[in-house]
């Protein structure tokens, strides 16, 4: 008997794997932990995968972590079949420790599963937060960040004896315009403190943004917990939790503080006409969405719009500083479109196509192309503000900008650090 029940299994094993469609091509993995092992040794992961796909000539890889098949695509025909023809299939998110945290237990709508939960969200963020008509709303709030951050850089290059050049880090200063419009737009300020009077960020805003900063870097990060589960409940393999656990709740600092103020002005009756974001989705009727919704949608809203914008201003300007011509083509647009007598404003980016080629995928060393209309009109206003109100060198005896991207993420290796010096009459600059 036991010798039919062996046999049978054997056959219905050989039978079965004769049935099942063979996998993409990868690494041979180890009995029950896969790759992981491999995939340790290996740090960043991202680019231990892209040396697999490379050695082994396939635009489709197949990782097996755990018990976990994970399938990697590099090639833009296959990803429209995952994410297009096969959506239906693909489409849900995995559990993960990272986004389980982040999101408050899938209360958000970019890390929730798909299920009745989601679509409530999604939406919800279409119709009411992403919509043409909600970018038309949000315009004056976005025309302040946009003078704020020609006053600090002016302010920069102020001295006793007058205006001079000034050296600038570029990357801070895509990620504080970044940071300051995200709060803008969704809490209505700039700053969760006092800020600094030239501008620029204070101790609670440099806080709050690295740990968004951490978020986003354990958010995208291989856990060996998500492939391994049992070990969730017996150690912190690797550290990750703990750090993500820690930068959440730094985040949440700020943040949730002020949602459940406003939530009850509103029930009190002291606020009554919306004003940012954050008004928008408490004010929600259909659907109607509870105080920890509005908390993990938050979050997901500020996360989403911090790390591209300044990591592609960055690209862009190195490119630019690097080649003179490039530069000067940019000037001589705003200078013909816009002029030398005024700002340049969002209502004169569709009559700026080089500047608008430079943000969208001009510099391929970059992020790519931003498809977000919010992504877009920051990347573009920022990139023509600073382009049109100063000028912007290398400082002396400096060798041309290394333009190699970080190791262990997208961002260049090296900060940018530029002169700039104003261009344009003193009157136009923003004083307050």
């Amino acid at each position: 008997m036991s010798i039919f029940y062996l046999l049978s299994f054997l056959l219905n094993k050989f039978t079965s794997s004769k049935l099942r469609p063979p996998l993409p091509p990868g690494p041979k993995p180890l009995p029950y932990v896969g790759s992981i092992i491999s995939m340790l040794q290996n740090k960043p992961t991202f680019r231990w995968i892209h040396r697999m796909m490379d050695q082994m000539n396939t635009k489709i890889l197949c990782i097996r972590l755990g018990n976990v098949h994970v399938i990697v695509v590099s090639d833009p025909d296959i990803a429209v079949e995952f994410l297009k023809d096969k959506d239906g299939i693909f489409s849900s998110r995995p559990d993960t420790m990272s986004g389980y945290l982040t999101s408050g237990g899938y209360l958000d709508t970019a890390l929730a599963p798909m299920g009745d939960h989601w679509m409530k969200m999604r939406k919800m963020l279409s119709r009411e937060i992403l919509s043409v008509t909600r970018h038309k709303w949000l315009l004056n709030k976005r025309n302040e960040e946009d003078e704020n951050i020609l006053r600090y850089i002016n302010n920069q290059c102020k001295t006793n004896h007058g205006v001079t050049k000034k050296l600038i880090n570029v990357r801070i200063l895509a990620q504080q315009y970044t940071t300051n419009m995200v709060r803008k737009l969704i809490f209505g300020g700039r700053y969760f403190g006092k800020g600094s009077q030239d501008g620029g960020p204070g101790e609670e805003e440099i806080e709050h943004a690295d740990s968004l900063w951490t978020i986003l870097a354990y958010l995208n990060a291989f856990c060996v917990t998500d492939y391994l589960p049992w070990l969730r409940w017996i150690t912190d393999f690797d550290g990750h939790e703990k750090i993500i656990r820690n930068a959440i709740v730094t985040a949440r600092k700020y943040q949730d503080p002020l949602i459940i103020e406003r939530i009850q002005q509103w029930k009190d009756g002291v606020r009554t006409e919306q004003d940012d974001l954050l008004d928008v989705l408490i004010t929600l009727e259909n659907p109607q969405l509870t105080a920890d919704e509005i908390k993990a949608q938050i979050l997901d809203i500020i996360l989403a719009g911090f790390d591209n914008v300044s990591n592609n201003i960055e690209w862009a300007m190195a490119e630019m500083i690097n080649e003179k011509s490039i530069f000067d083509k940019a000037v001589c647009e705003l200078d013909f479109v816009v002029g030398n007598d005024r700002l340049v404003y969002e209502s004169d980016l569709k009559n700026l196509n080089y500047i608008n080629i430079l943000c969208e995928g001009g510099f391929q060393v970059g992020e790519g192309v931003l498809q977000c209309r919010w992504a877009q009109t920051m990347t573009t206003m920022l990139l023509a503000r600073i382009v049109q109100g100063f000028t912007w060198e290398l400082p002396l005896n400096e060798p041309l900008d290394d333009l190699k991207g970080n190791f262990h993420d997208l961002a260049k290796v090296k900060p940018l650090l530029a002169l700039a010096k104003p261009r344009l009459a003193n009157h136009l600059y923003p004083s307050s």
